[in-house]
């Protein structure tokens, strides 16, 4: 993997972590954003594979009604860079 898809990756576990523990956010998002991340580090698929199912799961949590907005710019924010992850 290169340097920079490794900086790409730790930016969204980064993202992921603070939905992660953020309690104000709703305990279905929580979950999603751990379970998103431990997808995402597991080697037994393929990088582009991993990046795609992450990408789905976190439009599916951004489209909860119960979001709050900045939990939302996150998502959408770890949704940008894994669609830049080549």
């Amino acid at each position: 993997m290169s340097d920079d898809n490794q900086k790409k990756l730790a930016q969204v576990a980064a993202y992921l972590d603070m939905l992660a523990e953020d309690t104000s956010v709703p305990r279905n998002i929580r979950k999603g954003a751990k379970d998103s991340k431990e997808r995402l580090f597991d080697d037994r698929e393929a990088l582009d594979l991993r990046c795609a199912s992450v990408v789905s799961v976190l439009e599916e949590l951004s489209n909860d009604p119960n979001i709050p907005l900045h939990a939302r710019t996150l998502i959408w924010n770890a949704t940008s860079i894994l669609e830049s992850v080549k």
